[in-house]
């Protein structure tokens, strides 16, 4: 993706101190504490949503890993951090819903992509998913998507089944509880889970 000479600045200050370039981001200038910071005040549904606080990325982030998980017990950790980071880019382009993706076109896909793979780059995962682990990672999200609709966006039973189908077979009032925490708590969670899975690749 090429700049044109009224380009005055693509790269955004990051609390650390990190530059990241959203036109050609380098892994160096990822950092974790940056993206749980930014994905923790990131909301979904675009803020439509009930409760204090918004229902953060990172709070959804969570969620869709331990969902992956409960669709393949024998997710490899690396395909588990994979599933964790999925929505990374959004600690800097934010969370736009997937009709205003298209409509943009495929130039904001493709940025969208250079930063998720400078993200998995950074932390020593593949840059690209294959695509069996690509599809249970968007089943997963899909669910995740479920149950927050339903429980905190103003969903119908009925309009979710039309549009996600049948609900997870999974206890939402314990760990895929969708109500919001504030996103500090969030920030923590997504760090917490972060830290214990990197460790566990033996970073």
């Amino acid at each position: 993706m090429s700049r044109t000479p009224k380009d005055n600045r693509a790269w955004q200050r990051m609390l650390s101190g990190r530059r990241l370039d959203l036109l050609n981001p380098s892994p160096v200038d990822v950092e974790i504490e940056d993206i749980a910071h930014g994905l923790s005040r990131v909301a979904r549904w675009n803020g439509q949503t009930t409760g204090e606080w918004a229902f953060s990325v990172a709070q959804h982030s969570v969620m869709v890993e331990a969902l992956a998980v409960e669709l393949d017990p024998q997710l490899s950790v690396t395909h588990r951090l994979q599933a964790l980071l999925h929505d990374a880019s959004e600690y800097v382009v934010g969370d736009m819903i997937s009709p205003f993706k298209t409509a943009i076109g495929i130039d904001y896909r493709e940025m969208e992509d250079r930063l998720q793979q400078a993200v998995h780059i950074r932390f020593g995962l593949p840059p690209a998913l294959p695509v069996k682990i690509k599809t249970l990672i968007k089943k997963a999200d899909l669910q995740a998507a479920r149950i927050e609709a339903t429980g905190i966006a103003g969903f119908s039973e009925q309009e979710a089944r039309k549009l996600w189908g049948k609900p997870p077979a999974v206890d939402i009032s314990g760990r895929f509880d969708p109500t919001p925490i504030p996103p500090d708590a969030a920030k923590e969670r997504l760090l917490t889970r972060f830290h214990a899975l990197y460790k566990s690749l033996g970073m």
